[in-house]
């Protein structure tokens, strides 16, 4: 793999604990986890409060309660990404926090920061030697584990297998030759749109700059440096714009009901999205089934296989969990037994994150939402290894991702340079660092 998942090193971790006040995690100011193995229930069945918001999880966790009568598992779909991460920080501050929780890697050195989760460390050293240490860089700080990784989400190109064959638009492997493609389409069929560009969720930007060799944050001894508005961003920001700007590509937010509705009606003809597309696809355009595709990202260089990632999350056990050997167990249960990763594959359409999760059967047959395309995870699994995240997440990123829904959306509603609106996430996120007490380079 070109580059590693986001990590943090131990001097940048203590550095988000002082900036958040703490003199360490979390679980160094509660009582001691007990050692692996060690059960931390009183007498009588366990039940433990599982937060996730992927579909079908109700199936993934209903065999763990068939399995283990004395430990059960309740879920609750509260919220999803960044909107999760607010319900735990103020679930935490309540002190009635969930037992276990799905968390985005971007998003887990903030909570590692604020005490939210806990250092399970004593709690996984079997579990850790299921996944490649580029993988475990996500979930690991200081040398401590504070998460099990679930997935692995590599950018790709979902696009409408029927409407490329109506129009004669071949599938691109550059973004030269998706230019083209998009301005072709739309010259056909005035009313069909190459893609959007969508200002409300900055995952897949993330993803397209960091296949353009951005990196976000970096750090040199205790400073950080700060580049969203590198060269590299403001190629990707300037294409996109060019494509806005030429009208052939919509301007719409992903996920709103006028995108469901072209997404379902062939106004749309791609996606760049995660490889869990297709889990979510069904709800999203119902109607398309069978008709869309997936292939690789286009390239900025003809045949550099590099894409990048949006998505990826990792199962956490949270510092109010009174059950954190119980939690900890079905966490990584969750994510290394054949069973439960065969059941994500076929129900929510991961790419699983452990190692022996990427042979397993399931990933041999298609997505559901996808049964024309058989190879569906062999043409993931190729773009997994070129996948390249930012070499590390900033202790901000919250803020960070509001300005770029603020500064995006501005800029296409002003028509005003899309590289201003990436000065404006650059002075917003600086700021930030500034006032929480970073040294910045």
């Amino acid at each position: 793999m070109k580059a590693s998942h986001a990590g943090f090193t131990g001097v940048m971790l203590a550095g988000v604990l002082l900036a958040a006040g703490c003199g360490g995690s979390e679980s160094g100011s509660t009582a001691p986890a007990p050692a692996s193995g060690a059960s931390s229930a009183a007498a009588g069945p366990v039940n433990l409060t599982f937060w996730d918001w992927d579909p079908n999880m109700d199936k993934v966790v209903a065999l763990w309660n068939d399995a283990h009568p004395d430990i059960h598992v309740t879920l609750a779909n509260p919220a999803g990404g960044d909107q999760l991460v607010s319900k735990m920080i103020t679930a935490h501050q309540a002190k009635n926090g969930p037992d276990i929780a799905k968390v985005e890697y971007q998003s887990l050195p903030a909570l590692v920061s604020g005490g939210v989760v806990r250092d399970i460390t004593d709690l996984t050293k079997d579990t850790v030697t299921k996944f490649d240490d580029v993988t475990l860089k996500s979930t690991r700080f200081e040398g401590k584990v504070y998460g099990i990784p679930q997935d692995f989400a590599p950018l790709m190109l979902f696009y409408r297998t029927d409407v490329f064959k109506k129009y004669g638009i071949d599938v691109p492997t550059t973004w030269d030759e998706y230019a083209k493609a998009a301005a072709d389409l739309h010259k056909k069929a005035p009313k069909v749109y190459m893609t959007n560009f969508d200002a409300g969720d900055p995952g897949w930007f993330t993803g397209l700059v960091q296949q353009a060799g951005a990196d976000w944050w970096t750090t040199s001894g205790t400073s950080w440096h700060v580049d969203i508005n590198g060269a590299p961003s403001k190629k990707v920001a300037d294409y996109w714009e060019n494509l806005v700007k030429s009208g052939i590509v919509q301007k719409n937010p992903s996920f709103s009901p006028q995108w469901n509705k072209q997404m379902n009606d062939g106004t749309l003809a791609t996606w760049i999205s995660g490889a869990w597309a297709p889990a979510q696809l069904g709800g999203i355009a119902p109607a398309t089934k069978g008709k869309w595709a997936v292939a690789p990202l286009p390239a900025w260089t003809a045949g550099d296989p590099t894409t990048g990632i949006w998505g990826g999350s990792a199962t956490t056990v949270t510092t109010d969990s009174k059950h954190p050997a119980e939690a900890a167990q079905f966490a990584a249960w969750l994510n290394t037994d054949d069973a439960a990763v065969s059941a994500q594959i076929e129900n929510i359409n991961v790419y699983p994150a452990s190692t022996s999760g990427r042979s397993l059967p399931p990933l041999k047959s298609a997505p559901p939402f996808l049964p024309n395309q058989a190879d569906y995870y062999d043409v993931v699994g190729k773009a997994a290894p070129s996948a390249r995240a930012f070499s590390m997440w900033g202790p901000n990123v919250t803020v960070t991702f509001s300005s770029y829904t603020d500064a995006f959306g501005a800029a296409l509603q002003s028509g005003t340079p899309f590289s201003g609106a990436l000065d404006k996430m650059q002075d917003a996120t600086v700021a930030d660092m500034k006032k929480l007490g970073f040294s910045l380079s």
